[in-house]
């Protein structure tokens, strides 16, 4: 019997990397699709190649800069060709990571971009499932190192609700072998913590001795927090690591940067 085919576009990064594994483990003959595998949303190379046959798309791929105008022209150019490809192959269910509370942080050219992003997708003629998430306990230090002046990190001390990546990907797995939503749903951690007690803690479990000082006035990719900003606003699904089980099970993948 022929496997159903998936298709991971950003398949060899942290999240899409373990997506694959867990479509392979399950039975389906799910593809890394990325630059590095010859494939560029961008210029439309190996797209038509990779999409024959598939049935799902997951897109789990990033810009390469967080510039304003780099990231927007990054996600709306490789979002329109990937629909307008896999239109063309006869793609069932197109399947895309994106972040928690966007709406709500304007003053962001990244999380503009993503909403554009949002926004194609709803509008294309392909089912589609949009899975928005949480930040990963895997990028403590890089939000660190974004928030440092000299020995000091400036952290927002909003409600912040990281999920494991391995929670993440088994999530969006979960998506991705499911009939299309055409809608929404919201994934977390199962822990909510001030935002700048769980960068001190991640910090200090590497053995950084940088100190994590509560500003209100810090920005989270160009943005001003609110409180609830980067918490699901409802219902969401919940990852089941805690983060004081996932630093004693993986403490290096601290380093891991946001992007």
């Amino acid at each position: 019997m022929e496997k159903t085919k998936v298709v991971v576009i950003g398949g060899t990064g942290l999240i899409g990397s373990k997506v694959v594994a867990n479509l392979n483990q399950q039975g389906f003959d799910a593809v890394a699709a990325a630059p590095n595998t010859g494939v560029n949303t961008i210029t439309g190379e190996g797209l038509a190649e990779v999409l024959e046959g598939a049935s799902t798309v997951v897109d789990v791929s990033n810009s390469p800069s967080f510039e304003e105008s780099a990231v927007m022209d990054f996600f709306t150019k490789s979002t329109s060709n990937l629909l307008k490809y896999e239109e063309a192959a006869g793609v069932k269910h197109h399947v895309i990571l994106s972040i928690v509370g966007m709406e709500t942080l304007p003053e962001s050219g990244y999380f503009r971009a993503k909403l554009a992003q949002e926004k194609l997708v709803k509008e294309s003629n392909i089912p589609y499932s949009i899975v928005r998430s949480t930040q990963f306990m895997e990028f403590a230090k890089g939000i660190a190192d974004a928030a440092t002046e000299g020995d000091t990190v400036h952290i927002a001390p909003v409600s912040f609700q990281p999920i494991a990546a391995d929670d993440a990907a088994r999530l969006l797995t979960e998506a991705a072998v499911s009939e299309p939503l055409n809608g929404t749903c919201e994934i977390a951690g199962p822990d909510v913590f001030r935002m700048n007690d769980f960068i001190q803690q991640g910090l200090n479990a590497l053995g950084d001795n940088r100190k994590v000082v509560a500003d209100p006035d810090s920005r989270y990719f160009g943005a001003l927090l609110s409180e609830s900003s980067l918490v699901p606003e409802g219902e969401a699904k919940l990852g089941e690591t805690r983060f004081a089980d996932w630093q004693a099970k993986s403490p290096a993948s601290h380093a891991a940067s946001p992007k």
